[in-house]
């Protein structure tokens, strides 16, 4: 077995080979931009390694460090995790170009599964069934416009070296599709150096399932079962589970069998993906090959009991795969949530800043977590705003299903925004609990995931505002001293009393508590409650409320009380902070960026006369592109950046005149 490897990645896939690497006895070393020198995959590893600048393009991607770095450390291999330079080729030639083992796929394997038009056309003739459409390499967009009224409308225009939802157009009317497509070949050629494009059928309602495939140099593959990825936004995965629910046996077998095929076709060895566009009858077309280990790997580990990051060591040091078919089985069922520092009620638009707490549920047999983040840690505009993935197992789907609810209960992020209440409503959705999936899933059920929000209950507020009086109370007593026990609240044939106010969504929240025999009586919006509680540690609260008891968890900072309960936060602010944010696309004066980023596009110049919803300036961020639109008829007055800058939130980016009827 290898003695030492290289990790050419970060975050929290990086601690995850650490992991397995150490049970191993294999050592490992670190690579690190200046962004995270202090992070956890760099604490975790034996050795560790500064490549360059925060930026990606500045560090994670640069092949010539990366390799030296394995040079001077004596590295023998190195694993590439997902992202960055996993897929690439030329790094997995300059890994053998200087004798080091690629963890990962032969470059033929790579290339060949690289371009979508390239990979549809081996797929074809391997006999892995295809969406209907046309992959060939005539560009002429006429020529395209005919192949796409053959297939027949609906229709998707597919950057061929796309992925993450770029590059893509649906179009749904021929009169539509050269204006699609000449979008759509702009942002390919703009996101991959590469416009060339494919045209398939659009598969309405379609479920996103993929096959876990391995092979190893000695000609042998197996499948370890499918996952369901269908539950998305943009294009990117939120939940994924394994295995596949209700598809039946023959549909299951067949997409199996086509996923090792697909590995076959191109002398796979290592861990792969084959994605598969799926009817909702269970017909399964290929869509791509992923060469490398998936994000959503843990939810095959939860049911095979497989190791797979051990199983790519073994396979790249030429060992023959730890296990064949037959031995594979399906125990229980497994579900995985990725908690994103996002906002998913405006537009999951992604939070940036310092995690001021963070506590993960307790681990065990049916519960786990893979992060790179602790408590501290600041979410950056430099990488991909996943705080964790969390990953649950259950005898069955029903009880993956009360584990997941449970878990992300217990899952507390604050200091900026996170989807965990998000997650917890797709879980608890008719859809997803019905196993209704298809990649239109949170769009469907819109009105229960964004606007059907529950309001506080009064004895939540009530027991919020206790919370913040205990807290005040604490710093001299024992958190286990009730505070109506303290000698600093009695007064002789008084009883104390206290208005506690409080901010909640610009309102204000006031409670007034009064000492009684047995604690407070609280009252609220004309409610009476007979409360009583204590703090058990620094960050939980018992009480019991009128005979009923119950605990909650909080967090405390200068801006407030943030109060964790089923799932949900709810953010308490105090009077001397400031509580309203203002708008970063004013309807008057200058428009500013929603969040730091890159300019991507500047659309306008000065004195140029632009229409409402007209699009200005584009700005991406977080690996998503966000359009900075004209909030009415104007006139640009001023465009102060230009493609390429980086911004700061806030910053001032258009200078905007509404259009007077002189101008007009």
């Amino acid at each position: 077995m290898f003695e030492k490897i290289l990790i050419a990645n970060r975050g929290e896939i990086a601690c995850r080979v650490i992991r397995s690497a150490k049970k191993l006895g294999i050592a490992t070393v670190a690579v690190y931009s200046d962004a995270d020198a202090q992070s956890q995959h760099v604490k975790l590893a034996d050795e560790a390694i500064h490549i360059g600048e925060s930026p990606a393009a500045q560090s994670y991607l640069q092949i010539d460090r990366i390799i030296q770095a394995a040079i001077d450390t004596g590295a023998q291999a190195i694993h590439p995790g997902y992202g960055f330079l996993s897929e690439n080729d030329q790094f997995a030639e300059a890994c053998q170009a200087n004798n080091i083992t690629f963890i990962g796929p032969p470059v033929a394997a790579i290339l060949a599964m690289g371009l979508k038009a390239t990979s549809k056309a081996l797929m074809e003739k391997a006999g892995v069934p295809l969406t209907p459409g046309y992959h060939g390499s005539n560009q002429d967009a006429e020529f395209l416009k005919q192949q796409a009224d053959g297939i027949g409308y609906p229709v998707l225009i597919k950057a061929s070296a796309g992925g993450g939802g770029k590059g893509m157009r649906l179009v749904e009317r021929s009169e539509d599709f050269l204006g699609s497509l000449a979008s759509c070949k702009s942002e390919a050629k703009s996101s991959f150096g590469n416009d060339e494009v494919l045209i398939e059928r659009y598969v309405i309602n379609p479920r996103h399932i993929e096959v876990q495939v391995f092979g190893d140099s000695h000609g042998n593959y197996v499948h370890l079962f499918e996952r369901d990825c269908s539950v998305q936004r943009r294009h990117q995965k939120v939940l994924e589970e394994a295995p596949a629910p209700l598809v039946s046996q023959d549909k299951l077998d067949a997409m199996r069998q086509a996923a090792i095929d697909a590995a076959r076709a191109v002398d796979y060895v290592g861990a792969g993906t084959v994605e598969f566009i799926v009817e909702q009858d269970g017909t399964a077309y290929f869509m791509e090959m992923n060469t490398r280990l998936q994000v959503e790997h843990p939810v095959t580990e939860m049911i095979t009991g497989v190791d797979l990051v051990e199983w790519q060591l073994r396979v790249a040091f030429g060992e023959p795969l730890p296990k064949q078919q037959d031995q594979l089985k399906i125990h229980g069922h497994a579900i995985e949530a990725r908690v994103y520092a996002e906002e998913p009620e405006k537009g999951f638009i992604p939070a940036i800043g310092q995690i001021s707490y963070l506590h993960y549920p307790e681990q065990n047999q049916h519960v786990r977590v893979d992060s790179g983040i602790v408590q501290g840690d600041e979410i950056s505009t430099y990488y991909d705003p996943m705080i964790a993935k969390l990953i649950v197992w259950g005898e069955n789907r029903e009880a993956a299903l009360l584990q997941m609810h449970h878990a992300l209960g217990q899952f507390h992020v604050d200091g900026l925004g996170n989807n965990i209440a998000f997650l917890d409503r797709i879980i608890r959705c008719n859809s997803f609990k019905n196993a209704k999936l298809d990649t239109n899933l949170i769009q469907r059920e819109d009105e229960f995931l964004f606007k059907n929000i529950q309001s506080l209950q009064p004895e939540l507020v009530v027991a919020t505002a206790l919370t913040e009086l205990l807290l005040r109370f604490s710093k001299n007593k024992p958190a286990s001293n009730p505070v109506w026990q303290s000698e600093t609240l009695w007064r002789v044939n008084i009883s104390p009393s206290y208005a506690i106010k409080l901010k909640l969504d610009e309102a204000l929240v006031q409670v007034n508590l009064s000492a009684e025999q047995e604690g407070f009586v609280a009252e609220y919006q004309g409610e009476k409650f007979h409360i009583s509680g204590q703090l058990l540690n620094a960050h939980t609260a018992h009480f019991n409320i009128n005979g009923k008891q119950a605990k909650i968890a909080f967090s405390q900072n200068a801006q407030g009380l943030t109060i964790f309960k089923n799932g949900q936060s709810h953010k308490f602010g105090y009077l001397n902070q400031k509580f309203s944010s203002e708008d970063t696309q004013s309807t008057e004066g200058n428009l500013k960026a929603p969040m730091p980023g890159v300019i991507t596009q500047v659309l306008v110049a000065a004195n140029d006369q632009v229409k409402k919803d007209d699009v200005l300036m584009t700005l991406e961020a977080m690996k998503m592109e966000y359009s900075i639109r004209a909030p009415h008829d104007g006139i640009v007055a001023a465009s102060y950046f230009q493609a390429g800058d980086q911004v700061k939130a806030g910053d001032e980016l258009v200078e905007f005149q509404a259009l007077t009827e002189e101008v007009a």
